[in-house]
């Protein structure tokens, strides 16, 4: 299949890689761009934990602090793999959403043993302070980065949706697929998905996609990238 692989660059590689070895190509089409915020201080005195929900937030604690002994929890097992790689030595991922994380960190730690810093982007799905604040917590969020859309849809897409050459797309996220319904209605390509399947991390990325005439969409029941890739896979069986 030909896969349209719309995570910014720092994920799209990895992920091409990984389709590759399933039989599939994947064509690299970042929406968002990833832009670190300058001149943050990252104050870990008194924090018992970290908590990243996403890749580029690993990223982006790394540049910012040199610790990489507390223990981190992340959302999913891509992010948990971004921290490894960044060199975090205690990682634990809750192997779903935010929803997942906040109910791992309700399981697994004590407000009495100290703060926890959330490394985060500027625009964020769940409120990690507003879900464990009630719960005794105090939540330190650090913004680090921005991710913001591009302004048109870039060639590869735009190529391979005029020439009919696409057989799906990848969907991680609601701006993600707000940004490409945008874009594409704009490049007037919106009948070009006809022939194309959505396959999106979850159902409330699936409702904003079908804003696009797929020929199919579907969504994970669970929210991580190998859930993922399995459904295209069995969509391609």
């Amino acid at each position: 299949m030909r896969v349209l692989v719309t995570r910014p660059v720092a994920e799209a590689a990895g992920l091409v890689e990984r389709l590759a070895a399933l039989g599939h190509q994947g064509i690299s089409c970042p929406l968002l761009e990833i832009h670190p915020v300058s001149g943050v201080t990252v104050n870990l005195e008194g924090v018992q934990a970290v908590l990243i929900t996403s890749s580029a937030g690993a990223r982006a604690l790394a540049a910012a602090h040199p610790e990489r002994r507390l223990p981190v929890f992340t959302v999913g097992d891509a992010t948990a793999r971004a921290a490894r790689e960044a060199g975090f030595t205690k990682v634990e991922s809750a192997r779903g959403d935010a929803e997942a994380l906040v109910a791992t960190v309700l399981d697994e730690l004590d407000p009495r043993r100290g703060a926890l810093l959330n490394a985060s982007a500027a625009d964020v799905a769940v409120d990690l302070t507003d879900a464990l604040s009630p719960h005794g917590f105090d939540v330190r969020r650090v913004v680090l980065y921005e991710a913001r859309p591009v302004h048109e849809l870039p060639a590869p897409a735009r190529d391979a949706l005029a020439r009919r050459e696409l057989d799906a797309v990848l969907l991680f996220s609601s701006r993600t697929a707000t940004t490409l319904v945008r874009l594409v209605t704009a490049a007037g390509l919106a009948d070009a998905c006809r022939t194309v399947e959505a396959v999106c991390l979850s159902p409330a990325i699936a409702t904003l996609a079908r804003a696009l005439p797929w020929s199919k969409v579907r969504s994970t029941k669970v929210p991580d990238e190998p859930a993922l890739l399995k459904l295209l896979g069995d969509g391609a069986a």
